[in-house]
């Protein structure tokens, strides 16, 4: 029995599954989504549906698939209904819930179906596009976009814009609502300067440049869920769009317009969406705990012979290690007026949270790839902050770059996948090792700074680092978790 309108009614007697009501189908179309991936069904689609189970937004999406790869068969077989499991850990508890999705009404290929794409300007309904097309998808690409279908989603988002414009005489009530989840700084914002560079390269009117950037509001937004897709659950039928994902759950969208307020009316159905003028707060939380804790411990996880984020979790040691990094130096670096020490101890716990999720298997060696990069975009800021208010070294941080150096090492046979690979490994065979933490500390190519400068900080990670490889890696962690449990 395959996933359809048609079996529905068949679906009703399972108390455990959350199903559409039988007007969902009957919605008109509010969304135009560029992307057919997990993310965007798992979280911005998932909200969508939630609200509109609660009679709140009452829209559904219309889904561009921008490649040419691939078919939308699998979205025609099923009348765009897919299962999404959640499957977490929410306050120390299990979560599992499982959902039909209805938010889709239609999938259209940009490549054979563009004029039905573009129709879609012209509905009033109309009024909000969703984007994920992967960080690259937002670039600039000088490319006409009036004739035949645009290479780049920019060039396909401005075309549908100035469709959008033409058809309503430019005008103020016909602006879209503009949200990008690319995970880029800013993303609102750099896509609205690229549709108004690729604008300008058109030569398109004044009049309409003016509504573009007057009448549409490109948001900036954040979002923060693990959502691995396809997973091996059982629900009594065949489903082959079923996704996973876990239970915490983001979006922020940065906005400040009460009009943006009113056509998202679909953050109204969940707490996971977030509005606000500023979401500097939640990229930070996220930034500096979780994926900053991440990097920290992935090399010492990964040496340890610890393979995925959740078996850490389960290890006395490695979990005490990753709870004193959260609590006594990650939050003491990044608390001040606009991080409350509450909303990050919350996010901490949230963080523990995720990480014991026993339904997804999150491997430390991935987490391991451009180790190097990761450090001095997510840890550094950490340590200098630190340093500056503590004026003492974070012995935890300490021990994470340590871990990295050893790992850098490249003597445990375990794949490293790191732009400065051979780096390491021509310090490591050209000098001793006080000499590799010294020359690496001191490398401002990598750092963005010279790490070697912050008072104790070459000598605490030194110290470490011959500890690591004197007593090995899982008895000095041991060492390490028992003075953080005492203390």
């Amino acid at each position: 029995m395959k996933l359809s309108k048609g079996v529905l009614p068949l679906l009703h007697d399972r108390d455990a599954l959350q199903l559409p009501a039988a007007n969902c189908f009957s919605l008109p179309e509010r969304v135009l989504q560029f992307g057919t991936g997990v993310l965007l069904r798992g979280l911005p689609d998932f909200f969508i549906d939630k609200a509109n189970k609660q009679g709140i937004f009452n829209g559904r999406v219309v889904v561009v698939k921008s490649t040419s790869r691939g078919t939308t068969a699998e979205f025609d077989n099923q009348d765009n209904l897919y299962t999404q499991c959640i499957r977490g850990v929410e306050g120390g508890k299990k979560v599992q819930m499982d959902i039909v999705n209805a938010s889709i009404s239609r999938v259209l290929t940009a490549s054979t179906q563009w004029d039905q794409i573009l129709a879609c300007a012209a509905s009033a309904d109309m009024q909000v596009v969703i984007s994920n097309t992967t960080e690259v998808g937002i670039a600039y690409v000088e490319e006409n976009v009036l004739q035949g279908v645009p290479s780049s989603f920019p060039g396909k988002l401005l075309a549908f814009l100035y469709q959008r414009y033409q058809h309503f005489n430019g005008s103020a009530d016909s602006g879209m609502v503009i949200v990008p989840t690319e995970l880029l700084p800013d993303n609102g914002l750099l896509l609205k300067n690229i549709v108004g560079q690729l604008a300008a390269y058109n030569q398109l009117p004044a009049s309409f440049i003016q509504w573009l950037t007057t009448h549409n509001h490109f948001c900036n937004s954040l979002v923060d869920s693990i959502i691995p897709g396809a997973a091996d659950i059982d629900c009594g039928y065949e489903d082959q769009l079923l996704i996973m994902s876990e239970a915490y759950r983001l979006w922020a969208i940065e906005s400040g317009s009460e009009r943006v307020r009113e056509i998202l009316s679909f953050a109204a159905a969940d707490s996971g969406v977030v509005i606000t003028p500023d979401i500097n707060v939640f990229r930070e939380l996220k930034l500096r705990q979780l994926n900053g804790a991440h990097t920290l411990s992935c090399g010492i996880a990964a040496l340890a012979g610890i393979e995925t984020v959740k078996a850490a979790m389960s290890n006395e040691a490695m979990a005490a290690y990753i709870e004193g990094l959260l609590l006594h130096e990650i939050i003491p670096a990044i608390t001040d007026s606009n991080i409350r020490q509450d909303a990050a101890v919350r996010f901490a716990a949230a963080v523990q949270d995720r990480f014991r999720n026993p339904y997804i298997d999150h491997k430390w060696l991935s987490i391991c790839g451009n180790f190097t990069s990761k450090l001095k975009t997510r840890v550094v800021p950490i340590l200098l902050r630190y340093e500056q208010r503590m004026h003492q070294v974070p012995a935890l941080i300490a021990l994470g770059f340590a871990a990295h150096l050893l790992f850098m090492k490249q003597e445990h046979g375990l794949p490293v996948d790191d732009s400065f690979a051979s780096y390491y490994k021509k310090l490591w065979q050209e000098h001793e090792l006080p000499e590799v933490v010294k020359i690496s500390l001191a490398n401002s190519e990598h750092w963005g700074t010279d790490l070697s400068a912050l008072p104790g900080f070459s000598r605490t990670v030194t110290n470490m680092l011959q500890a690591l490889i004197r007593e090995g890696v899982n008895a000095y962690l041991e060492r390490v978790a028992a003075e953080i449990i005492i203390s």
